[in-house]
């Protein structure tokens, strides 16, 4: 699915009330862009290189879970090259023609950021190959033995593809990204900081103890760092005076079904119906989305992914299985026969 439910605050996907603080927080340097050390050191020499040289930078493929600023990439590239950032997404370019319609209004050194390029429509991917390689579009005119191919040269441009899915990629278009970067999940720290700067921006006082209780259930995901501020902030607006210390976090965080962990109320309804209703697993997804009444993708793409990276969920053969970690969380004891259903 393209966006959580509405009641996943802690979804990392993103969600209509996401796109105003997103881009009011958003770092425009490499400088203010904090974490993914790797990755701004290898930008930084490449985006260097090409300024002297007076080229367009290489085109640059992002990929990782959601959240993690893929598309901030993509605005500071354009802001460190000095040019123009269009945006579109994989679903949004359905036909031929409005892939040449883009091309077609760039210049020299533009970026055509591609959200979701693993979505691309395959007879629109053919076309691109030519675009990225050879910076030339082929347009094919008329139909049957009269057709002929125009082909029209383009400006020298950098396209940046984001995807959560790099399996969804092709080889023949992955092999035209000179650059390919995977974006990691955040360290504890990262968080923090993420959450003062943010604090700066909006004007929100907040002290260390709230920042550390706030960035421990942000799932290591900057943006949902930044929601979980701005609810908190109003929280305390309402019932504090506007000032957030541990108190105020806390009592805002609890307002919303967040725990330490970071999971929320669909989170544990999940890992409930697993251990409560199917005696910890394993059991499939469909009879999984059947039991919450969720859809099956939200759950894959959604609900699923973190609690694997913390370890609170097993994908077997056979089904899902609630591991060792699930059962503490809920102080409750694993079955006898639970390391048999890992299996």
């Amino acid at each position: 699915m393209e966006n959580a439910t509405p009641h996943h605050i802690t979804s990392a996907q993103e969600e209509s009330g996401d796109k105003l603080l997103d881009s009011t927080l958003r770092p425009q340097k490499l400088d203010d862009y904090i974490g993914q050390s790797v990755v701004k050191n290898n930008l930084r020499i490449f985006i260097e290189a090409a300024k002297n040289r007076g080229e367009a930078l290489e085109h640059v493929l992002v990929f990782g879970p959601p959240g993690l600023g893929k598309t901030t990439l993509a605005h500071i590239i354009a802001n460190e090259m000095g040019n123009n950032l269009k945006i579109t997404s994989g679903p949004a370019i359905e036909r031929a023609g409005d892939l040449a319609a883009i091309l077609t209004n760039m210049t020299d050194g533009d970026v055509l950021f591609i959200d979701e390029i693993h979505r691309l429509n395959k007879t629109v991917e053919e076309i691109l190959y030519p675009a990225m390689e050879d910076y030339v579009l082929d347009i094919i005119i008329g139909k049957g033995p009269s057709a002929r191919t125009l082909r029209l040269d383009l400006p020298k441009f950098t396209i940046i593809g984001a995807t959560t899915k790099m399996s969804g990629l092709s080889s023949p278009l992955r092999d035209r990204f000179g650059n390919v970067y995977r974006l990691n999940f955040y360290q504890s720290e990262e968080i923090n900081q993420i959450i003062k700067r943010a604090a700066r921006i909006l004007k929100i006082e907040i002290d260390e103890s709230a920042t550390e209780e706030i960035a421990k259930r942000a799932r290591q995901t900057p943006r949902i760092a930044n929601r979980l501020l701005k609810r908190v902030r109003d929280f305390a607006q309402v019932k504090k005076n506007g000032k957030i210390d541990k108190n105020a976090a806390q009592e805002a965080l609890t307002l919303l079904e967040v725990d330490e962990y970071g999971l929320d109320n669909i989170d544990r309804q999940f890992l409930e119906t697993i251990i409560k209703k199917f005696n910890g697993g394993p059991v499939g997804l469909n009879t999984i989305a059947s039991s919450l009444a969720e859809e099956m993708d939200t759950i894959e793409d959604v609900i699923e992914p973190f609690l694997l990276q913390i370890g609170m969920i097993n994908r077997t053969p056979r089904g899902r299985v609630a591991t060792a970690s699930a059962y503490q969380h809920f102080k409750l004891t694993p079955p006898a026969d639970w390391q048999n259903k890992l299996l």
